[in-house]
């Protein structure tokens, strides 16, 4: 896969994942947050496939 999630971008979705699946596991939040796993997974393969869809780009690297 094409990578175009990049920085801070990056930084965001894999706290944010993170955050909303440890309130989960503490009971804090519903089952809801569990969605948590989208940001996460999207953070940690720096590829999101919406941004394709949308042709969004945040990565810094040259485009061809």
């Amino acid at each position: 896969m094409k990578t175009n999630v990049g920085g801070m971008d990056r930084i965001a979705r894999i706290a944010i994942g993170a955050l909303l699946i440890v309130l989960t596991l503490l009971g804090t939040i519903g089952a809801w947050g569990w969605i948590g796993i989208v940001p996460l997974a999207t953070g940690l393969l720096r590829t999101c496939p919406a941004y394709s869809i949308l042709g969004l780009n945040t990565c810094p690297m040259q485009q061809k």
